[in-house]
C-alpha cells in the first residue's frame, strides 16, 4: 500500500476501509468457513508510491509471509505490477484501487477489481452538465500520462461527443507533476466551458490553484481524483468550492446490502473507529468492499484453497453498501454506476443522478474574482 510517497493520502484512505472490514470481521470471529470462523490477519507492506516495488514486496508476503489472499495496492500502475504476481503464483487478488481496464485486458484469471473502470470516472459530470442551462459545449482536458489517468481522459473524448461536446483542449503531463501552470495556461487560451483534470489529487490541488491564479473561469471544473477526499478541501479551503469530481460512491447512494453495514451505519462505524468528523470518501468504501468480495468468495466457496476461492469470485454477484459487485469474463465491476459529487460551502454534496442527490448542482462556477 502507498502508506508513503507521492499517493499517500489515497493510499492511507485506502487502508482504512481494509482496516474497518478487518476490526468488523474479527469482531464477528472471523470468516466461516465450513462452519468454522477464521481469524483473519492483514499484512501490510508500504510501496512507497512506487509500482516495481510494489510488485516486490507482493511476492515477499507471499513467499516469506504465506500470505493466502491479496488485497489490492493504490492506483492503477501498482495494480497492473501486482496483477503479474498474482497470476505467477496463481492467488487471488480483490482490488479496489485500481481501474484502468489495461490492467484487466491481458487474460489474467487472479485479479478482481470491485470498482468501476476508469473510462466512466468523469463521463458523469458530462451527464450532468448535459442537463444544465446554459448547456457548457467546449471542454479542455489535462491528464498525467499514467494508464488510468489516459483511459479517463479517453473515456471523455469518446463520449463528450454523444453528449453534443467537443473536447477543445487535450494535453498530457507527466505521472505526479504538480508544475501546471504553463499547461493551464494553454487550456485558459482555448476557452472551454469545462476544465477536466485526469490525475490524482496532488496534480488536482495544482490544477485548481492555477487555475485562480490564472483566472480560468471555466463553468466547470471536475477532476477525477482528488476533490472526493478530505485533504482537497484542507489543502484549498474556500478555493475548493464548486469543484466537482466523479466518485465511486458517496454517504448518499441508496443499495439494500445483503450482509455488513448499510450506508448510514457505515459513516458513524468510520467517524468512531477513526475519530473524525469526515465523512469516509469513496477510497475507503470501495476498499472495504473489496475485503468483503473475497470474504463472501471464501464463504461460498466453502474452502481456503486458493483455485476454488477464485473461481467462487469468478461468479460473484451480491449487493453491499458500495453497490453490486459481479465481475465481467475479465475481472472486472462493469456493472456498478458512478455518482457526480461537488464540493458546496466546504462540504461534500451528491448531486447527479437525481435519484441519489442530496443538492442540485451549484451552476455556474461563479468567477474567481467574484467570489
Amino acid at each position: 500500500m502507498s502508506l508513503t510517497g507521492s499517493t499517500s493520502n489515497e493510499g492511507n484512505l485506502s487502508k482504512q476501509g481494509y482496516d474497518m472490514w478487518l476490526s468488523w470481521i474479527n469482531d464477528q470471529g472471523g470468516i466461516t468457513v465450513g462452519g468454522v470462523k477464521h481469524k483473519v490477519q492483514i499484512k501490510y507492506e508500504d510501496d512507497q508510491s512506487k509500482p516495481d516495488l510494489s510488485a516486490q514486496l507482493m511476492q515477499k508476503l507471499i513467499t516469506e509471509e504465506k500470505a493466502q489472499f491479496i488485497l489490492g495496492p493504490y492506483g492503477s500502475p501498482a495494480t497492473a505490477s501486482d496483477a503479474v504476481i498474482a497470476e505467477k503464483n496463481q492467488i487471488p487478488m480483490v482490488e479496489a484501487n485500481g481501474a484502468a481496464q489495461a490492467i484487466f485486458n491481458k487474460g489474467y484469471k487472479y485479479t478482481f477489481g470491485v470498482l468501476s473502470p476508469a473510462n466512466k470516472y468523469l463521463t458523469g459530470v458530462i451527464d450532468m452538465a448535459a442537463t444544465l442551462s446554459p448547456k457548457p459545449t467546449t471542454i479542455a482536458m489535462l491528464s498525467a500520462d499514467d494508464n488510468f489517468s489516459v483511459e479517463v481522459a479517453q473515456g471523455v473524448a469518446d463520449y463528450a461527443a454523444t453528449k453534443g461536446m467537443k473536447v477543445a483542449f487535450d494535453q498530457k503531463y507527466p505521472n505526479g507533476s504538480t508544475d501546471v501552470s504553463s499547461l493551464v495556461a494553454q487550456a485558459k487560451a482555448a476557452n472551454p466551458d469545462i476544465l477536466m483534470n485526469s490525475g490524482h489529487l496532488a496534480e488536482a490541488i495544482a490544477i485548481n490553484k492555477a487555475a485562480k491564479d490564472l483566472g480560468v473561469n471555466a463553468k466547470i471544473l471536475a477532476y477525477s481524483v482528488g476533490p472526493s477526499t478530505p485533504q482537497f478541501i484542507k489543502a484549498l479551503g474556500k478555493d475548493a468550492d464548486y469543484v466537482y469530481d466523479g466518485s465511486q460512491w458517496t454517504p448518499q447512494v441508496k443499495y439494500t446490502p445483503a450482509f455488513y453495514l448499510g450506508e448510514a451505519d457505515y459513516v458513524k462505524a468510520y467517524k468512531t473507529m477513526f475519530k473524525t468528523q469526515d465523512d469516509p470518501d469513496y477510497h475507503v468504501a470501495e476498499s472495504t468492499a473489496a475485503c468483503l468480495a473475497l470474504q463472501k468468495a471464501i464463504e461460498n466457496a466453502g474452502s481456503l484453497d486458493a483455485q476454488k476461492v477464485r473461481d467462487a469470485l469468478a461468479k460473484l454477484d451480491v449487493t453491499t453498501f458500495f453497490g453490486q459487485i459481479k465481475f465481467d469474463s475479465r475481472g472486472l465491476n462493469i456493472y456498478k454506476p458512478m455518482v457526480v459529487e461537488q464540493i458546496q460551502n466546504g462540504q461534500h454534496h451528491t448531486v447527479f443522478p437525481q435519484d441519489v442527490a442530496d443538492t442540485k448542482p451549484q451552476y455556474p462556477t461563479p468567477p474567481w474574482a467574484q467570489r
